[in-house]
């Protein structure tokens, strides 16, 4: 049966190989202990200390929602480049330094080692991507060969693992999380560079979005929020008025004019990036 700890094995494998793993699991990843009313009383819990500064800081015991006092982070190591998954015979110290010209035409050239755009184009058929798929959005070689490559199994991964990151490490859905919150907005930055690089947006982003806007209290990571919303994809009205617009109405009729305004820049430039979309898919459409 559908196990929880089963689950969890079964999303670690789907995370690195999710062409293997042909059934439909649930979204949240690696929480299936954690409490499920974490983010309901993390807003709770805000709330009554924003009323009570003075009080003893007694709300998280008492709401069950404590946290240790030390975390390490590791996630965001996943940014740096790694070795690949395949070839483990060789350590990595020796592939580091083996260069691309000494590979076998044959042979899977691991990505780690081109050091130009013209390296990618000679060897474009028998890249090996990294185990470590955090590290394609800080890498435009790897966002160039994800965006020409089009294997679904890439994206997958890359799907699973931000959409694993995102929710996990969400300061405003985490209790006690605020120290984390300038390590999470670069995090954010580093999505929405990508994003940029790309000219599309992420679907774990979409969903990540839909999922925190309504408990989000317009403050927290302001600008990052702001600007991935300007990439979201099209879909139909009704979804997108009640997960995008409904919580940020509730924000905007409730916040500073600053606020507001930074909202309507963002609009805008998600109507402009569906314009630029649009264009070009209907240049490309159009073409013999």
């Amino acid at each position: 049966g559908m196990q929880s700890h089963l689950q969890a094995l079964l999303s670690l494998y789907k995370l690195f190989c999710p062409e293997l793993v042909t059934i439909t699991l649930p979204g949240k990843t690696k929480t299936y202990f954690k409490n499920a009313e974490g983010p309901w009383k993390a807003a709770m819990n805000t709330v009554r200390q924003r009323n009570k500064p003075t009080s003893p800081v007694l709300q998280p015991l008492l709401l069950g929602t404590a946290q240790p006092q030390s975390r390490k982070r590791k996630w965001n190591t996943q940014l740096v480049m790694r070795a690949s998954s395949t070839n483990r015979s060789l350590l990595e110290e020796d592939r580091v330094k083996k260069p691309v010209d000494s590979y076998n035409m044959d042979e899977p050239l691991p990505v780690e080692q081109l050091q130009n755009f013209s390296q990618l184009l000679q060897n474009f058929h028998r890249i090996e991507f990294p185990s470590q798929m955090g590290s394609v959005l800080k890498n435009p070689l790897l966002l160039h060969y994800m965006n020409c490559s089009g294997e679904e199994s890439i994206y997958l991964r890359l799907y699973y693992w931000m959409g694993q990151t995102l929710q996990e490490e969400c300061t405003w859905c985490v209790v006690d999380n605020s120290q984390y919150e300038e390590e999470f907005k670069g995090f954010l930055e580093t999505v929405y560079n990508a994003e940029c690089f790309l000219q599309e947006g992420f679907s774990a982003v979409e969903e990540f979005l839909y999922k925190s806007l309504p408990l989000w209290d317009g403050s927290c990571c302001r600008s990052e929020v702001l600007r991935l919303v300007s990439w979201i994809p099209l879909s139909t009205f009704s979804e997108m008025k009640s997960h995008l617009f409904a919580p940020l109405s509730q924000l905007f009729f409730t916040s500073s004019l600053y606020f507001k305004c930074s909202v309507l820049e963002s609009l805008r430039e998600l109507l402009q990036n569906w314009l630029n979309w649009h264009v070009t898919s209907l240049e490309s459409d159009s073409e013999p």
